[in-house]
């Protein structure tokens, strides 16, 4: 009896996860990026504002807006909300405001502990931007090319949202190649899931959509009591399968540093997962039959290995095949192909990580840095 429950576990986790594999994240894989090309070259008729909200960041800002200004689309500005910095990142912003004149800076003094997180900066900054279009990122994340505004632009097209990819930037170590692991891992399922026409987040470190949109629905009201989900759960309210398009062309990526410690890492999860239990129902049940069904693949193959081992390879070789040749051209595509070889350890390491840091992972967290 308990062989048989055991099982039938075994063979319908493995079977659900083929089924993702295989229909959503299958259109990831074989997602043919020239379609995003377009013929228009012009993109002065649509400019558009980027937005960074930045805390205490003068070393990234001193690096990076040199980068995300000299791009080969002119039709932007940048404007950079300064919340509550005590380093010297508004001396190193008036310094670049001179160098640059379209260049623009809200020095943000937040005194209302009712704003907790990100939302209030940003939500400032996109009060106060010039253009209908936003882009948004980070202070510590650069453009791989000098015509990522320009991808953003053509790759969002007549859509109000675009869904962009940042991956972090490749450094020796076992964590950073856990970081990027998760990173893409993450990618799969809101990319997939969105050419799927279910869109349910977005990432802010490099993500575009309307001004308008964002005033329809009047901003971050609906979950501004949580410190995170200025991407994730404003795209999870706003997106639909008529208004949501992604954007993978390679020159439209944007690169973040990484985390260099497991607890700060730790930390910076706790933050992101703490807003899954507010998306929509359809969402959290998307999301939560593949991760059981992936947790239940290994719990149930262990299990029923102690009384077969051939049924506990043969199907657990049938998955980590399919899981493999995907991988191939996902990872080639977001152009981390180095990485494919490590998919089979760091896709055990993936289940072990959330098994034994979950509670600490989905304590709340109210600051943004």
């Amino acid at each position: 009896m308990l062989y048989n429950t055991i099982l039938i576990i075994f063979i319908l986790a493995t079977a659900v996860q083929l089924f993702y594999w295989l229909y959503y994240f299958r259109k990831l894989a074989y997602y043919d990026v020239k379609q995003e090309e377009s013929e228009n070259t012009d993109f002065s008729d649509n400019p558009l504002t980027i937005i960074i909200c930045a805390k205490n960041e003068e070393k990234n800002l001193q690096q990076n807006i040199p980068r995300i200004l000299n791009q080969s689309d002119r039709s932007h500005n940048l404007l950079v909300v300064n919340d509550n910095s005590h380093d010297k990142s508004l001396y190193i912003l008036t310094e670049y405001q001179k160098l640059f004149p379209t260049f623009d800076i809200k020095n943000l003094t937040n005194t209302n502990s009712a704003h907790i997180g990100k939302k209030y900066a940003l939500s400032e900054g996109i009060k106060n931007a010039d253009h209908d279009t936003l882009l948004l990122t980070d202070a510590d994340c650069q453009p791989v090319s000098e015509n990522w505004v320009s991808r953003m632009k053509a790759g969002l097209g007549d859509k109000e949202i675009g869904l962009g990819y940042s991956p972090y930037t490749k450094y020796p170590g076992f964590l950073n190649l856990f970081i990027r692991y998760e990173t893409v891992w993450t990618a799969v399922q809101y990319l997939s899931f969105a050419l799927a026409g279910l869109p349910y987040m977005g990432v802010g470190r490099n993500l575009i959509y309307k001004k308008e949109l964002f005033a329809r629905a009047n901003g971050f009201k609906q979950h501004e009591h949580i410190a995170s989900g200025d991407d994730d759960l404003f795209i999870n309210a706003v997106a639909n399968k008529d208004n949501t398009t992604v954007i993978l062309h390679p020159e439209s990526f944007i690169l973040s540093e990484p985390k260099t410690d497991w607890r700060s890492y730790v930390r910076q999860k706790k933050r992101h997962l703490s807003t899954g239990t507010s998306y929509q129902l359809r969402h959290q049940i998307l999301l939560g039959l593949f991760s059981a069904s992936h947790f239940l693949h290994y719990l149930g193959g262990i299990s029923i290995a102690l009384y077969d081992i051939t049924i506990f390879f043969t199907l657990y070789a049938v998955r980590i095949f399919v899981v493999l040749w995907m991988y191939r051209r996902i990872l080639k595509r977001l152009k981390d192909p180095t990485m494919w070889v490590w998919i089979p350890v760091l896709d055990v390491c993936y289940n072990l990580f959330y098994l034994f840091f979950a509670t600490a992972l989905m304590n709340t967290n109210n600051t943004w840095k």
